[in-house]
């Protein structure tokens, strides 16, 4: 089951803990810090810090993150 995340900024993440294989490339290269790795899986740490660049959406080999852009 997918977990939704919501930043106060407005940004969505969207996680699918089932398809992630916790290789690490969403935690590399976040550059604010957002996502980490636990018990082999990514996870939204610091989800308002999240800036929308979607570099961990792009990268992840199992499609497993969506980025959803500002809301109004």
């Amino acid at each position: 089951m997918p977990v939704t995340k919501k930043g106060r900024n407005g940004i969505t993440l969207v996680l699918n803990e089932q398809w992630c294989k916790g290789c690490g490339i969403c935690v590399f290269l976040c550059p604010q810090g957002v996502l980490r790795l636990k018990q082999g899986k990514a996870f939204v740490y610091e989800k308002d810090a999240c800036i929308g660049c979607r570099n961990c959406e792009l990268h992840c080999p199992d499609f497993a993150i969506l980025v959803g852009g500002e809301t109004s």
